[in-house]
């Protein structure tokens, strides 16, 4: 079979599609896999009640079903969502927005797409723009979402030391060079793998960089503020005509709904919107009927600060806790990274004799998926930072014994690594 080279580009290996592999097939084989590789959310039961209460009501009226399943929504999508959110955002946070400066998409991953390649690539004439990332590690799909290659150019961080074993990503401002070939900035926050969160103080001087330059400012907030609110640390929403804010359901415990929302300038909506009636005809109505009424009532805020939030963080701190226990303090050298938001642990092994992939293989050998660091650099060199082959993202969604389980494992797998080499730094 020849294809094209944008069939070529999307048929090749990605992160994201062995990520997506390996969850899917260790579902389907019922082995007992420890499921800690993917962003799967966790299961909520006040977020599980509230959804079966509307999907009842929605099953036992007529006209709501007819709208549900029976018709199309507009490319934009479904209105009395964006309706509702316009509203309940300019509400709690004066933004000011119209129903013009939303747009729903089939998920988070294709309003990154659309984006990516709207602002980056071939602007004809022989000129090229690409995505400055000025945080890595990024999201792991990302990397391969442009149509051209070499769509992303990222920025190596600060680190300090938060602790014994605990570690920060921090913008490194002064390495972060805004260019004429720069189509857009994009920082997630949380940031998937690691849990940083970028703070105000940061994020405001890359709206200062973007505004300089006349591009946008994308911010990926799925795991953020206003909502699902996966945040430990304070971080406040922030909107206005020169950043894109993409939210999501998904975290919120809808993954399936695949119901991704895209606040921006009203010519970035209405070009989305053509987009997407060229993809897609239409965005599916379900995430968007369904969460319909929490938004409309501002529920959907409080059960995300009051119930979402609370539930991941005491996950996060049993996580830690048993990590810690399980390396102990025999001088190996691990850190995690600070965990201020998202449902990850980032792990990092300075000078691990083995690649983090290798690491990653003989854990799934052990009935355990986790996802190797060095998935998690698009924009930088392939060769140019030992660090990102001494990384792991673990994610502690999921059960709180498997997840113990599971990071006893790691650690002992880590440990007979070492010990194998003979090296104990």
């Amino acid at each position: 079979m020849k294809l094209s080279a944008f069939g070529r580009k999307f048929t090749a290996d990605a992160g994201i599609t062995s990520l997506m592999d390996d969850l899917g097939n260790a579902m389907a084989s019922g082995e007992g896999m420890i499921m800690m590789g993917g962003g799967n959310p966790g299961h909520i039961p006040e977020i599980q009640q509230r959804v079966q209460e509307i999907l009842a009501q929605m099953a036992a009226d007529e006209g709501q079903v007819r709208r549900l399943v029976g018709v199309y929504d507009p490319p934009q999508g479904e209105k009395q969502f964006i309706a509702s959110l316009a509203d309940l955002l300019n509400r709690e946070y004066g933004w000011g927005l119209a129903p013009e400066n939303i747009a729903l998409t089939n998920g988070s991953q294709a309003a990154f797409f659309m984006l990516f390649n709207m602002f980056g690539g071939d602007y004809g004439e022989g000129h090229r723009k690409h995505i400055l990332l000025p945080l890595a590690p990024e999201y792991i799909g990302y990397a391969d979402a442009g149509i051209e290659p070499g769509l992303f150019h990222a920025v190596q961080p600060d680190i300090s030391f938060t602790d014994a074993h605990e570690f920060k990503y921090h913008v490194d401002f002064d390495a972060l060079e805004v260019t004429g070939e720069t189509g857009a900035i994009c920082v997630s926050r949380p940031t998937n793998p690691t849990g940083n969160v970028i703070t105000d103080d940061e994020l405001a001087r890359l709206e200062d960089l973007a505004r300089q330059h006349d591009i946008p400012l994308i911010v990926d907030g799925a795991y953020g503020t206003p909502f699902p609110s996966l945040l430990f640390v304070d971080a406040q929403p922030t909107w206005n005509e020169q950043i894109i804010l993409c939210l999501s359901l998904s975290k919120l415990g809808l993954p399936a709904a695949r119901t991704g929302i895209v606040i921006a300038a009203a010519p970035v909506i209405k070009a989305m919107s053509g987009i997407n009636a060229i993809m897609n005809l239409a965005t599916g109505s379900f995430g968007a009927m369904l969460a319909e009424p929490l938004v409309r009532s501002g529920e959907i805020l409080s059960l995300s600060r009051d119930v979402v939030c609370p539930f991941y963080k005491a996950k996060m701190e049993r996580a830690v806790e048993a990590f810690r226990a399980a390396m102990g303090e025999d001088n190996c050298r691990w850190y995690i990274h600070k965990p201020e938001g998202a449902m990850f642990l980032w792990l990092w092994f300075p000078d691990l004799p083995v690649s983090s992939f290798e690491l990653y293989q003989r854990l799934k050998l052990r009935g355990v998926l986790v996802v190797s660091g060095h998935y998690f650099f698009p924009g930088l060199p392939e060769d140019d930072w030992q660090h990102r082959h001494e990384c792991l993202r673990v994610t502690y969604s999921q059960d709180d014994d498997q997840v113990a389980e599971g990071l006893r494992i790691i650690a002992d797998e880590v440990k007979a690594v070492w010990s194998e080499h003979d090296i104990r730094v």
